[in-house]
């Protein structure tokens, strides 16, 4: 929360500066929970609430009570039990029945504090021990006439931790803290941004109103609402934000046109194109052409499904910017992807004049030199690397496209970096190994424009997914046998489980030693790789693998992109359970690619946890790559999908983008809304929004480029 112009920005005060706080507390609030000012203790929200409003009496009580607040007077008090069975009970009667309060902990101090004959209020979880219903380690505090008809708000629970609670700063505390606060804070303080034909059609509490509820509701109800409107605020702005980014970048950033289909391009689709082009994929190139020929910097998002054919349509907008006088690069995670990228980019394009050239940080010095040189001199019209292409040292004569694959492997600074590769910045198109959950690619990629290609080519036949346990291998192994003799090839792979190399080296050789005795030599030939081999001996036994000259490819999860052999029917995971759903699903992408039946086999040890369960049930139960995104998601979290950890856009207080998925969809409808109605908010009703946004400036990492 920031402060808008002409507003008193009392909530950038120093959280020293409260009362009852000080620079001792100050600092452990700072330490453990990240409050430097007065917003911040604003914005902690609290993780439940308890009802005191209501004093009940004892004959109230019914087994299905739960927690309860009595005021009675004490009539006796007494020490029960011996060494750590010991404790004291406290009998408090309010004239409709007596209830028993107990303690194990504090007894001597609590005993010396309780008066008998005195009158108490009481809270706590209600147990039952031999019929008589008790309190164990109550709340309790001396009764007065005011506290008749208990308190007139909720009482909030704040998140604490055990440092803070030893310095007495536990989580009732901070709530004194932040009473303290609301208490000082004004309407002006926390003025309205949402403009009334936001706020009136979906009828969301004032923002003020809302903050004040958050912590001290009336009830349960008006709490509610109050947080619905704080997360629509986090989704709204965010989709603001990045609807003005969307629409700055379409108005006012120059691109290069490729105003051309050429010969290259024609030659290649008309003779050299493996397969016709599903009716999305054609869909989705004209989506490219119109975004490179309309005079802006493309950004674009391209989503598909594992064996979607996103490469092909990368390979054509490519051969698009080469008719134009441009080169292009393709930017890959990880060496051996990079190397893949290469060989198959290489393949296709060989009949044609069109030089490709790899670039790495393992490429040799004198090779390295000669292809800075070609970059530059515009002889390498191509070039598929690693982030080694994002260095300084790295010129262009003019580049005019760049490939980012595996958007989430490279940050926004090194993004960022292509656009000093050229005068005029490059186009720029993002694919993705496997589909993003529609939500999230609401937000963490809210600013690019999006491309789906959501059909696979028609001679795709489903895979078959099946969950086995370890007992049953041997059936595994024998069903892999069957398959061999009909002339099919199988893939078994193994996890990346431990933090050491060597360590995994030794489970993946252990492995390889088992599969070896179930495939005898000469009968059976088996290539293996992993990520300790160099370069030559890992495509060397991929390409065994790939013509046939073994039946069987053992490996890790370098195998899980790229690698495309329509001979291989058989996909085994070993221990399934340790691999997440994305990469489950980008794995069982490496068979289907012929026209014959194919199946994927999910070997897991016996004892699951709910999560694994569920994951290998999900995928037994779809090939559906969005489907499968949506539930790794759920199962997972945003802050856990590869990468996303770091993106402002996730940086939701309160907001979840798995959880609040209605509001999200609302939260960009009205945002579209707005932004079409008055895009750079200049209208009166929309300039506290304007004034807010501008008070943001810099102070979450939203990037101008994907």
């Amino acid at each position: 929360m920031c402060a808008i112009k002409g507003t008193v920005d009392i909530l950038a005060n120093p959280i020293e500066y409260l009362k009852g706080v000080g620079p001792q507390r100050a600092d452990l609030l700072k330490k453990e929970l990240n409050i430097f000012y007065f917003k911040d203790l604003l914005e902690l929200v609290p993780y439940r609430h308890i009802d005191k409003t209501k004093v009940n009496q004892v004959r109230d009580i019914t087994p299905q009570t739960d927690f309860i607040q009595i005021a009675g007077k004490l009539i006796s008090t007494g020490l029960m039990g011996e060494k750590r069975g010991k404790r004291l009970v406290a009998e408090l009667r309010d004239g409709t029945g007596t209830i028993q309060l107990v303690w194990f902990q504090g007894i001597n101090w609590i005993q010396k504090s309780l008066a008998i004959g005195q009158t108490y209020l009481v809270y706590g979880k209600v147990s039952f021990f031999q019929g008589t219903p008790q309190i164990t380690h109550p709340e309790l505090e001396t009764f007065t006439r005011e506290k008749l008809e208990g308190k007139s708000t909720l009482e909030p629970i704040y998140p604490s931790t055990e440092k803070l609670k030893s310095r007495g700063m536990g989580g009732k505390q901070i709530g004194a803290f932040t009473e303290t606060l609301i208490k000082l804070l004004q309407e002006r303080n926390i003025p309205e941004i949402l403009p009334e034909s936001v706020m009136q059609p979906l009828q969301l509490m004032p923002r003020f109103k809302a903050f004040v509820n958050m912590h001290f509701p009336p009830d349960l109800e008006t709490w509610q609402q109050a947080i619905n409107r704080l997360k629509f605020e986090e989704f709204f702005i965010a989709q603001i934000r990045m609807g003005l980014l969307r629409q700055q970048r379409h108005r006012y950033s120059k691109g290069i046109v490729f105003g051309q289909v050429g010969e290259i391009f024609n030659t290649f689709y008309e003779k050299y194109l493996p397969f016709e082009l599903t009716g999305a994929q054609k869909r989705v190139i004209k989506e490219i052409r119109r975004d490179t020929g309309s005079g802006k910097q493309m950004n674009r998002l391209l989503q598909g499904d594992v064996g979607s054919g996103k490469t092909i349509v990368a390979l054509l907008v490519l051969l698009l910017a080469i008719d134009n006088g441009y080169q292009g690069c393709l930017l890959a995670p990880t060496e051996i992807l990079t190397q893949q990228h290469f060989n198959s980019i290489s393949k296709l394009l060989k009949e044609l004049p069109v030089n490709v050239r790899v670039l790495t940080g393992s490429t040799k010095t004198k090779e390295r030199k000669e292809i800075l040189q070609g970059l530059e001199e515009g002889t390498i019209q191509f070039v598929v690397g690693t982030h080694a292409i994002l260095e300084d040292t790295v010129k262009f004569k003019n580049l005019g496209l760049a490939i980012i694959d595996e958007q989430h492997r490279f940050g926004v600074a090194q993004r960022a970096k292509l656009w000093s590769k050229g005068a005029i910045p490059p186009h720029v198109l993002v694919m993705t190994a496997t589909p993003i959950p529609r939500t999230l690619a609401m937000t963490a990629y809210g600013d690019l424009d999006t491309s789906i290609i959501d059909e696979l080519p028609p001679n795709r036949k489903p895979i078959l997914t099946v969950h086995r346990y370890e007992t049953v291998r041997s059936q595994v192994m024998d069903f892999i046998k069957a398959e061999i003799t009909k002339g099919r090839q199988a893939y078994i792979v193994f996890p990346l489980i431990e933090e050491s190399e060597k360590l995994d080296y030794e489970n993946l050789m252990k492995g390889y030693e088992n599969v070896q005795a179930y495939f005898p030599e000469p009968k059976y030939w088996i290539s293996m790789v992993h990520g300790q081999q160099t370069q030559e001996v890992r495509n060397n036994n991929m390409h065994r693998f790939k013509t046939g000259d073994t039946q069987i490819m053992v490996g890790t999860t370098v195998i899980e992109v790229g690698v495309d052999v329509p001979n291989a029917s058989v996909m085994v995971i070993e221990n399934a359970e340790k691999f997440g759903l994305s990469q489950l699903h980008q794995l069982r992408g490496r068979v289907g690619r012929g026209s014959e039946k194919s199946f994927c086999i999910l070997l897991s040890g016996s004892k699951l946890n709910n999560d694994a369960r569920e994951r290998l049930n999900t995928m037994c139960a779809t090939n559906d790559g969005f489907k499968i995104a949506e539930k790794d998601l759920e199962l997972r979290g945003p802050g856990d999908i590869e990468g996303t950890r770091q993106s402002g856009a996730l940086n939701f207080k309160l907001a979840s983008i798995v959880q609040d998925r209605k509001w999200l969809e609302i939260a960009r409808e009205t945002a579209e809304r707005v932004l079409d109605d008055d895009p750079d908010l200049a209208s009166a009703p929309n300039l506290q929004l304007k004034n807010y946004l501008q008070s943001l400036q810099g102070k979450t990492a939203w990037s101008k480029i994907s």
